[in-house]
């Protein structure tokens, strides 16, 4: 078999959540139906808000490139498990692995600076709400999700080159379902002192940074929201942050608690299993999350499902 990285190693194994044949279906039903819901709930997203004028705003405008990432973050994870328990094969190649995790880490850094820029729309419009058309402007907003993806896609870059000088000298056995980065990094059999090193400085710059924005918004945010004086006032300000802040809530406590709970039990299985709560649970909810608490979003909601209807209404009425 010849190698790709130089050490006799070509592919890995992902032994996913069980070896199981009884349980493969149903892990296979499960994952299959929450992905559909995931792609199918944020494609809706993004329909509402480019279809309806009322909703081309800064706020609107990063859901939709929200909606976008967490359908590419899902998909950089979840298509190769389910092809793997279709075809009842574990295999992944060295460079399918080097190239899932080159995805994987883009979105999720994409995913958690759009978070970050999120809350900074909310901070400007709530501590800056006479300013907030001049400030945050078109080229400002495209340029908040260029600068965003060009971090990301150097961090993803770094992290994938680094990985390519290392050696694997057995078979490399992922318990996990996708090849997640510290463990592809610890079935290494070089030294993996500077791979650790940029990991770690990764997750405390791209991870600790952007979280740190989102806290000192929320901060400014809450001392504005103290100082109006009525309680409707207060209501209305505070009920445009729910929803992201119910986003940013669920993706950082279940980011958080994966790595925590990996580190305290040392399990890589466990840690599979609460890995599922960030790249697959997180971006399924988030639709419901913005729909449910936005009237905006409810009424360009129906209006599409209203007009999908009436057009598969006017096609079964034709006699072909």
């Amino acid at each position: 078999m010849e190698a790709d990285n130089g050490t006799g190693i070509s592919e890995f194994l992902l032994l996913g959540f069980s070896e199981d044949p009884e349980l493969q279906p149903l892990i296979f039903g499960l994952f299959f139906s929450m992905y559909l819901i995931t792609v199918l709930g944020n494609v809706l997203i993004i329909l509402a808000v480019s279809s309806d004028s009322h909703l081309h705003t800064p706020m609107y405008f990063f859901l939709a490139n929200l909606s976008f990432v967490d359908i590419c973050f899902t998909s950089s994870t979840i298509p190769k498990m389910l092809w793997n328990i279709q075809t009842q094969s574990k295999v992944i190649t060295y460079a399918g692995c080097i190239t899932q995790m080159y995805f994987f880490i883009l979105f999720a850094d994409w995913d958690d600076f759009l978070l970050t820029v999120m809350a900074y729309d909310r901070f400007v419009a709530i501590c800056h709400p006479l300013h907030y058309t001049v400030i945050m402007k078109p080229q400002l907003c495209g340029l908040l999700i260029l600068v965003s993806w060009v971090i990301s896609v150097l961090n993803s870059l770094l992290q994938s080159l680094m990985l390519l000088r290392l050696s694997f000298c057995t078979e490399v056995e992922i318990p996990h379902f996708f090849c997640e980065l510290n463990q592809v990094v610890g079935h290494a059999c070089s030294d993996t002192f500077l791979n650790d090193m940029v990991m770690n400085l990764g997750i405390l710059l791209l991870g600790g940074g952007p979280l740190a924005g989102i806290l000192y918004s929320y901060s400014k945010i809450v001392s504005s929201i103290r100082r109006i004086s009525s309680a409707q006032g207060k209501y209305k300000a505070f009920s445009t942050c729910t929803s992201h802040l119910s986003v940013v809530s669920l993706f950082y406590c279940t980011s958080l608690g994966v790595y925590l709970s990996s580190a305290a039990t040392q399990s890589s299985h466990a840690s599979a299993v609460a890995s599922v709560m960030y790249t697959v649970v997180t971006p399924m909810l988030n639709p419901f999350i913005y729909s449910l608490r936005n009237r905006d979003i409810k009424k360009a909601l129906k209006r599409i499902t209203g007009v999908m209807r009436k057009r598969n209404t006017e096609l079964d009425s034709l006699d072909f």
